[in-house]
């Protein structure tokens, strides 16, 4: 790593209080944890999941679908 890096980690480490090892260890960790298998979502969710792919939806439309619903 160049001297810029170990600096910059050097320098959040001491801010959360952390030694830079124990930082490396905790991002480790989670990239473990990341790869864990997804939890399970309610079927509900799950039937939503992708709806709105390759859609746009804007602010506008939203707030348009609003006023009609509730007037």
């Amino acid at each position: 790593m160049d001297d810029g890096l170990i600096a910059l980690a050097k320098a959040a480490a001491a801010q959360r209080g952390k030694s830079v090892s124990q930082m490396v260890g905790e991002f480790i960790d989670s990239l473990r944890r990341s790869n864990a298998p997804e939890k399970t979502v309610p079927p509900v969710t799950s039937s939503l999941r992708g709806l709105l792919k390759n859609k746009t939806v804007s602010e506008e439309s939203y707030k348009k679908h609003l006023q009609e619903k509730y007037g």
